[in-house]
């Protein structure tokens, strides 16, 4: 005759059926234990959007993921955004130039959840492609830049921040700065935009212009206080090159596409007089 034992042992039922010689054992466990906090969070700055990755959490259990944010930043207390069912979320309910703060839980299926990852932040900036600007001795009228609006304009404008230039010597097309507040740099060869994470403290130019080389990207500190970068991606028939390019319109505001924790807080550094072309 079949027998059956009911035990509870250490928090856990222990079902035990006996037939014969045989004995089958099915163990339930009560689950209480809240998945792992999530690692590796990460977030992709984008225009009028920010993009958040994380380390897929590895629980048998594991039920899905919950986003926070608050755009309060002297503030600890955040609010639930979404659930989502994989390791990464767009939040596109963001504006340009301001800073937000995420954190990310996991659950599993029996309701339980981790607690708040670090936090990651992040401050969306307006971005576009496939702007021309022209050789300022052929094209004056075109061979400028304005980032904070996004347009060409003339190279001795008061708006432009770089201007084109070209040398028929050498057969070298130069970024030039358009006054000794403004900095330039070459940060080198990038396979796109988004691969600068922010700008760096130091680096820049001592004589207002560098060269141009398709596939670098090139970071502005404009004499306003504002970060911006644009990536080449080619050389036109007129005397001109095409570009990508992002201008973070929070000043001061180093973040270009990440902003990695703990970022330090830089403070703009007193200019000094640079030589050379400009």
């Amino acid at each position: 005759m079949k027998r059956m034992n009911l035990a509870l042992v250490a928090g856990m039922v222990v079902i035990l059926f006996l037939a014969g010689c045989s004995d089958d054992v099915h163990i339930f466990r009560s689950d209480n234990q809240a998945p792992c906090v999530p690692r590796g969070v990460y977030s992709i700055t984008g225009d009028e959007a920010v993009y958040l990755y994380w380390d897929a959490n590895t629980e048998e259990d594991l039920a899905g993921y919950r986003v926070y944010r608050t755009a309060d930043l002297s503030s600890n207390k955040y609010y639930f955004l979404a659930t989502v069912y994989q390791s990464e979320y767009v939040d596109g309910d963001v504006k340009n130039g301001h800073t937000y703060k995420y954190g990310i839980s996991a659950f599993d299926r029996h309701g339980n959840e981790s607690e708040v990852s670090d936090i990651a932040w992040d401050t969306p900036r307006p971005e576009g492609e496939d702007k021309i600007i022209q050789d300022y001795h052929r094209y004056p009228q075109t061979a400028g830049y304005d980032f904070s609006q996004h347009d060409v304009t003339h190279w001795e404008s008061s708006r432009a921040d770089i201007y084109l230039d070209y040398d028929d010597y050498y057969g070298v097309f130069f970024l030039c700065v358009t006054d000794d507040t403004t900095d330039i740099q070459d940060f080198g060869y990038t396979d796109k935009l988004s691969d600068v994470s922010y700008a760096p403290p130091n680096g820049w130019s001592n004589v207002g212009w560098v060269e141009v080389i398709s596939g670098h990207t090139y970071i502005i500190w404009t004499r306003d206080d504002h970060y911006a970068m644009l990536r080449v991606t080619g050389f036109t028939r007129s005397y001109g090159i095409f570009f990508d390019w992002a201008y973070q319109i929070d000043p001061g505001n180093r973040e270009l596409v990440p902003r990695p924790p703990h970022a330090e807080n830089y403070l703009r550094t007193e200019r000094k007089q640079t030589d050379g072309l400009m």
